[in-house]
C-alpha cells in the first residue's frame, strides 16, 4: 500500500468519526510528531556549549553582526 492509499484509508475512518473521536485521533497523531521534536531539540541541547553559541548568534542577529547571503554565495563559488 501507497502513502496515497494509506491517507485514502485513513481519510474514509475519519470521516466517520465523530468530533469527539477526532479530538483523540488528533491528540494521538501529534504524539509521534511532537516526540520527534522534542528528541532533535535535545539532541542539539545535548552538544557542549550549544545554548551559549546560539544565544551569542541570536544577539549578534539583532545587533546586525550578520554576513548577506549574496557575499556568501561568491565566497562559496571562489
Amino acid at each position: 500500500m501507497n502513502s496515497v492509499d494509506v491517507r485514502q484509508t485513513i481519510d474514509q475512518y475519519l470521516s466517520q468519526l465523530s468530533l469527539e473521536r477526532l479530538n483523540i485521533v488528533a491528540e494521538f497523531l501529534a504524539y509521534p510528531t511532537d516526540k520527534e521534536s522534542n528528541d532533535a531539540t535535545q539532541e542539539l541541547l545535548d552538544i557542549p556549549g550549544f545554548i551559549e553559541s546560539f544565544e551569542r548568534g541570536k544577539k549578534d542577529i539583532t545587533e546586525g553582526r550578520v554576513t548577506p547571503l549574496e557575499q556568501l554565495k561568491r565566497k562559496s563559488e571562489a
